[in-house]
């Protein structure tokens, strides 16, 4: 890996802070040792949260290894809200339990996105017996049902999933297809936004695709133009066909940053075994017996990851990035996880544990000046800061000081 890589500017991740130590009666303490320790990050380090839904339904000791183990690493999850999955049967959600998952990541101080409000896949099968105003309605109703039942909870999501490719879909038939055809790409983009947005103002709402062609830049200029309350561009990036490598990194990072928008990489993936060949075009159609993990690909996931990580953690667009697979086998069968099928942790999880809560995270011990005074520059997040057996939570967004009595 190139030096100026692991050498980037990072002062945009970082604040300067001044903590200043006061007795009861306002005067400055000197000479006090003072434990700043980082509690979490502000940067969105991401995973699928899927297998937090299992054990919250039985808690086995398995599920438990690997949800602690996720825990350890990441602060944002992703939860499945495919509508054919979510809603099998009309008027029959599971909301349940898709609440108890969500709340037990945020109790976890675990930020949640729910994905996806409206996508022509995994659609629900039961809207194509309605006619396209009715389906439009129940899309809607949808969106009002989900976004309002978890606000609070669920304050993030994909409102809309690869709509570049959406009405030209013609694998199956489909409700959401339909309506796209019907009504255009900037037209139903715009009124299931404009619904998430009515459901809860605060949210953060997500346009997302796996097309990073200028067809996606194009489709995101024209929402815009039409007004839609776009809070950030998601890019997916699913590499089972190998790394995308620097310069086309680079390229994307480019050319969605001219928007000003903040920029979510939303499903990474990158293999630890063979590479998918480079003939198929739907990576839906790689169907293998077994697609085994190997040491070689391990080690050359971990360096991938490490590498795309740093080029991303280093643009000051990017506010999230999301592995899609926590374990190996999740989607397509593919070695494309943290931990192999048997739980064990890859080279990629202690590579990323490392670099996320040691390089990138601020734990210092410092004295303070005859003023009263510590200043330190720290990456942004929470933080425990230790006086004197005393411990005070804070938040470090921006420059300045902060005043704390002891």
């Amino acid at each position: 890996m190139d030096n100026s890589i692991k050498n980037a500017d990072l002062s945009h991740r970082r604040v300067t802070k001044t903590l200043r130590i006061l007795d009861g009666d306002g005067n400055p303490m000197s000479g006090m040792t003072v434990l700043v320790n980082q509690t979490g990050h502000k940067f969105l380090f991401g995973c699928g949260a899927f297998d937090f839904i299992p054990y919250v339904m039985n808690g086995s000791e398995e599920l438990k290894t690997v949800t602690d183990s996720w825990l350890q690493v990441f602060n944002y999850g992703t939860l499945p809200f495919y509508w054919g999955t979510f809603e099998r049967e009309e008027g029959k959600p599971a909301t349940e339990l898709l609440m108890k998952a969500a709340r037990y990541l945020k109790d976890h101080n675990v930020t949640v996105k729910g994905h996806p409000l409206c996508w022509h896949t995994v659609c629900a099968d039961w809207l194509l017996k309605y006619d396209n105003a009715t389906i439009m309605k129940k899309q809607l109703e949808r969106i009002d049902r989900e976004v309002s039942n978890f606000k609070g909870v669920i304050d993030m999501w994909d409102v809309i999933n690869e709509v570049v490719i959406m009405p030209a879909f013609d694998k199956y038939d489909n409700a959401v297809t339909r309506l796209c055809k019907e009504l255009g790409r900037v037209p139903l983009v715009k009124a299931v936004f404009d619904r998430a947005k009515a459901n809860n103002p605060e949210a953060t709402l997500l346009l997302n695709d796996f097309n990073t062609s200028a067809a996606y830049e194009e489709l995101i200029s024209d929402c815009l133009d039409a007004g839609v309350p776009i809070s950030a561009i998601g890019i997916q990036s699913h590499q089972h066909q190998g790394y995308w490598g620097l310069d086309k990194l680079y390229n994307v990072l480019e050319r969605f940053s001219k928007f000003g928008l903040p920029i979510h990489f939303t499903e990474n993936t990158l293999i630890s075994g063979d590479i998918m060949p480079a003939y198929i075009e739907d990576l839906n159609d790689w169907q293998v017996d077994s697609w085994p993990s190997t040491p070689e690909g391990e080690e050359r996931q971990a360096r991938e990851i490490e590498e795309m990580y740093r080029v991303l953690f280093a643009n000051p667009l990017v506010e999230a990035i999301t592995t899609w697979d926590y374990k190996d086998g999740a989607w397509l069968g593919a070695p494309s996880g943290f931990l192999r099928k048997d739980n064990t942790k890859k080279p990629s999880y202690e590579m990323l544990k490392k670099l996320i809560h040691e390089e990138w995270a601020t734990n210092t011990e410092a004295v303070t000046d005859l003023w009263g005074n510590v200043t330190l520059e720290a990456f942004k997040g929470d933080y425990k800061i230790t006086v004197n057996g005393k411990e005070t939570n804070a938040r470090f967004d921006e420059d300045g000081e902060l005043v704390i009595r002891v």
